[in-house]
């Protein structure tokens, strides 16, 4: 069974090595990353990466599709021969890790438990940023271990999924959320992550799970989507994957920053991947680049510094409260008008 995962990436390197080794345990086999204009030498660890064949690597400088860089780069990965080879893909950030929950922890033993199933919905778990303020070298999956509750009923933006779907031709496109264009003759079966079947509107349309239900039984996406303070303030500045003139600000960091509950299930897999990402480390000219990029956030961060901008941002992560809460009440008021926003075609 060959299990494609897709990546974009920019200014990375730093999270390269965990992220590839902890996909490779889950039993990824094929990777296609696309690097988009680096500064930190990403590309460069990619190229090493892919000349001790751990993956494809293929640059994403430009020009770029209207929709963003990482469309340009599913664009550019519809022709590939990985896409045209695999079993299964995934569409991946490097800020996401798949976190199975039923048998030995790979997505084959997941795949396995569904077998009627064509798409499998990985629904975010948002991890926040648990009152760290500076960057250093430590793992991530390891630093940030506070989570959302398994059960929450707003932003919903907390229950967008990733999706892992059957390469078998019923759908013509990649997304970043979900695969695209589906072919209407095709009967394409669609299971959440807690292997419940799903309704039409997740054939064709829905990018999120529904909400006030635990999505998670057999299978999550942790969601890293803020880091260490000093880190979000360099990517507040690279901009959002999609759509890179967007700048992060402190709308997305409150949104996403649950602290609530102790999630270290992804531990379960620790026994494979470690052993991975030894290797990795241990390899000198990767060891050369992963402590580049180490050192290059941290001179980027004091740059950023030196602008007002960032400083007021920095601030106020400083004086954000790094837990939150809501109501269940409120929550359905927020909700009611957002689903009206979307209905409406406004976002």
């Amino acid at each position: 069974m060959r299990i494609l995962a897709v990546l974009t990436v920019r200014n990375e390197a730093a999270f390269l090595l965990e992220w590839l080794a902890h996909h490779r345990a889950v039993g990824i086999t094929d990777f296609l990353v696309f690097s988009n204009n680096c500064q930190d030498g990403t590309d460069e660890m990619l190229d090493q990466l892919a000349e001790l064949g751990w993956l494809t690597h293929v640059r994403n400088d430009g020009p770029y599709d209207k929709r963003g860089i990482q469309f340009t780069a599913l664009k550019s990965a519809e022709k590939h021969p990985l896409v045209k080879s695999a079993d299964w893909i995934l569409p991946l950030d490097v800020d996401e890790f798949v976190n199975v929950h039923v048998g030995a922890h790979t997505l084959e033993d997941l795949i396995d438990a569904l077998p009627d199933a064509d798409a499998i919905t990985l629904t975010w778990r948002l991890f926040g940023n648990a009152g760290q303020i500076e960057f250093d070298a430590t793992l991530v999956t390891e630093t940030f271990t506070k989570a959302a509750p398994a059960v929450l009923h707003w932003p919903w933006r907390a229950s967008m999924f990733k999706t892992l779907y059957r390469n078998n031709g019923s759908y013509a496109k990649l997304g970043v959320h979900r695969p695209r264009q589906p072919d209407s003759n095709a009967d394409i079966r669609w299971f959440d992550g807690n292997g419940r079947p799903l309704n039409n509107q997740f054939r064709n349309k829905r990018i999120f799970s529904d909400f006030g239900q635990d999505n998670y039984g057999l299978v999550q996406l942790n969601h890293y989507p803020l880091g260490a303070m000093e880190s979000f303030i360099v990517k507040s500045d690279r901009g959002r994957a999609v759509h890179n003139d967007d700048k992060l600000a402190m709308d997305y960091w409150v949104e996403r920053n649950f602290n609530d509950v102790e999630d270290t299930s992804l531990q379960h897999i620790r026994p494979t991947s470690n052993p991975i990402l030894s290797a990795l480390m241990n390899d000198p000219t990767l060891k050369v680049s992963h402590n580049k990029a180490v050192a290059w956030r941290h001179d980027r961060f004091q740059t950023l510094m030196l602008d007002e901008t960032n400083r007021a941002l920095f601030g106020r992560l400083l004086l954000t409260p790094s837990t939150h809460s809501i109501s269940r009440e409120k929550a359905e008021i927020i909700r009611s008008h957002r689903l009206r926003e979307l209905t409406q075609g406004q976002d």
